[in-house]
């Protein structure tokens, strides 16, 4: 199945390792001396450990009280407003009662705050969105801070959540851990049906009645969202990073192989924690080798531009110097083999109905396009126990090779007739800074928008503008002072649709942001989370109405089309933020803006040693 490694793969490998070697093998160093202290219950005074099994019942009790036995903490962020974390409040009891069979204890560790961007898209507490990732981090070492455990469940599935807690994870590094997925909702009312609607309800043809019937036809029951954006992403992600179990990211909740694959991810981190003999840290699985599957498996499917953040983030925690320059050098050799929505008319259960995650990880493999030899928490076999899928055979779980031949064509490819030869995620420089774009569903005569510019300090202004009728030309909508240390970096996927409309009538319509766009950015061509921000005094803060701006895939470039010397004379605009900074909780996360990154660099509040 495996084939030699592709150049490319090789070359950003070598190179992200060596640029990596003193921060990593630091990081590393402190991972191996953390797990080098044994079963971390033999170093807890009596009133310590008393205090930490205190609750639980006379079994549990007595195993706690002795070092023979490991104990798994299980962070979750279950709550049951948001229909992808509700399936997880049944985990527990599974995760509990499987542990208790491989002769383990598990105790929920912690909870961690699970806020759902398509809830506060377009509303103020779309602010506090992005720094919810750090948040999540930050609860998961809380949870984990009693340091009475020997290995972890993860239990995630959304936008921040996934991040942040592979983020914590990587910070105790030392523990072996499993991520384990809810899975998607059934397929409810098409994608691009939701999305016709919206555009309707924007061209002001149907009311709010109509648009809220449409919302709820599409997100109708528990799990995650269908749509391919970062919560999907997420899972795809994992899987093919190889901390989930193989198969395991699209399986829909509330069904005996979900319940299988939940009780068997307890087994296994028990069967890989240091008390027994394969100790599989989750800070050894994820090296550079890791990182480069996930971001060929980003392009491969044409995944969520918010990993641009967060697989930069995440890859920095665990001592690895992953860059925007390696994401766009394996974009240019990875090619599009999935047509998920927004990059097509399917959904993620149509992806799993035609081969899923076992077909496309054997697709990549056989083309030498992911690291075959790499550490999962699956057990030996590398990358290739991922091309299996899992199935229930007479009620127990077991794994078959997955599908060799696509079920269905139109939405998984193979590598030599791919949807696209490259991955549709483009690194653009030039005088305004350095943005990325998401090209897989944008048409190719859409791929090079030159236009004068219409300049907005907020998203409402430019959807009043178009209210008013006044955005009926070519254009570039800049949106700025929407970035990290602005206001949070929120999503501005609110504007989908409002420039869908326009775009669909003719015009030439691009968008350029410091800001973020949905993990479904779509048909319109999108420069977005540039840098430097706005904020910072960034080149965007120079763009006056009218300026020609270029965004151009194809060459790599965002620019503003004026004269360099009249450019480097321009006054840097500022803006009253004070509007952004209270209510909701936002005064809260003042320190937050205050510390944040650049959006190159993950937009973290976290500092790791150089």
């Amino acid at each position: 199945m495996t084939s030699e490694l592709h150049a490319r793969l090789g070359e950003v490998t070598e190179r992200l390792a060596r640029r990596s070697h003193d921060r990593r093998q630091r990081y590393l160093d402190k991972i191996r001396a953390a797990a080098s202290r044994g079963p971390k219950r033999g170093h807890l005074s009596c009133g310590n450990l008393a205090h930490g099994f205190a609750a639980c019942d006379a079994g549990d009790k007595a195993d706690l009280m002795g070092e023979a036995k490991a104990n798994i903490a299980i962070v979750s962020s279950y709550n049951d407003m948001l229909s992808a974390h509700q399936p997880l409040e049944r985990f527990p009891a599974l995760i509990k009662a499987a542990c208790r069979e491989a002769g383990a204890v598990a105790q929920f560790a912690g909870g961690v705050p699970a806020m759902c961007d398509g809830v506060t898209q377009g509303q103020p507490g779309m602010e506090l969105s992005l720094f919810s990732r750090d948040v999540i981090a930050m609860a998961t070492a809380v949870a984990l801070s009693h340091d009475m455990f020997d290995g972890a469940l993860y239990l995630g599935v959304c936008d921040k959540i996934v991040p942040g807690l592979v983020i914590a994870a990587l910070s105790f590094g030392h523990l072996p851990a499993v991520f384990v997925p809810a899975g998607p909702m059934s397929s409810g009312l098409p994608n691009d049906e939701k999305a016709k609607v919206r555009q309707l309800f924007a061209e002001g043809k149907v009311g709010r009645d109509r648009l809220l019937e449409s919302e709820a036809a599409s997100y109708h029951a528990p799990g995650t969202c269908t749509f391919y954006g970062t919560a999907n992403t997420n899972q795809m992600l994992m899987e093919i990073m190889g901390v989930h179990l193989p198969g395991a990211s699209f399986v829909n909740p509330n069904t005996p192989l979900r319940d299988a694959l939940t009780s068997h991810a307890a087994r296994r981190v028990t069967e890989i924690t240091a008390m027994g003999n394969a100790y599989t840290p989750i800070g050894e699985v994820m090296d550079e080798k890791a990182f480069v599957n996930g971001v060929v498996g980003l392009h491969a499917t044409g995944g969520s531009t918010n990993h641009t953040l967060h697989l930069v983030a995440m890859a920095r925690t665990a001592g690895i110097d992953l860059t925007w320059d390696d994401m766009a050098d394996l974009s240019e050799v990875v090619p599009l083999l999935c047509r998920i929505y927004p990059n097509g008319l399917a959904d993620v259960n149509h992806f799993q109905a035609a081969g899923g995650m076992g077909y496309l990880t054997r697709e990549l493999l056989g083309a030498g396009l992911l690291h075959a030899d790499v550490r999962t928490v699956a057990g030996e076999g590398g990358l290739d126990l991922y091309a299996k899928e899992p199935f229930l055979e007479e009620g127990r779980l077991a794994w078959r090779d997955g599908p060799s031949v696509s079920g269905d064509a139109s939405v998984l490819a193979t590598v030599e007739k791919p949807f696209s030869r490259d991955g549709g995620l483009k690194l653009l420089e030039g005088n305004l800074g350095r943005a990325v774009i998401k090209v897989s569903a944008v048409k190719p005569e859409r791929r090079m928008i030159e236009a004068p510019a219409i300049v907005f300090h907020d998203q409402n202004e430019l959807l009043a503008a178009f209210e008013r009728g006044e955005l009926e030309r070519d254009f570039v909508a800049v949106i700025r002072f929407q970035g990290p240390t602005a206001n949070g970096m929120p999503e501005l996927h609110k504007l989908t649709p409002a420039l869908g409309v326009l775009q669909d009538k003719g015009f030439k319509v691009a968008l350029l942001t410091d800001g973020r766009m949905s993990g479904a950015s779509g048909k319109v061509p999108a420069a977005i989370h540039l840098t430097p921000e706005a904020c910072h005094g960034g080149p965007i803060a120079r763009v006056k109405n009218g300026d020609v701006i270029r965004v151009d895939s194809e060459a790599g470039t965002v620019e503003a089309l004026v004269d360099a010397a009249e450019w480097e004379a321009r006054e840097v605009v500022t803006a009253d933020l004070s509007h952004y900074h209270e209510g909701l909780g936002r005064e809260l996360f003042a320190s937050l803006r205050g510390a944040v990154g650049t959006a190159d660099t993950g937009a973290s509040v976290f500092e790791f040693a150089a």
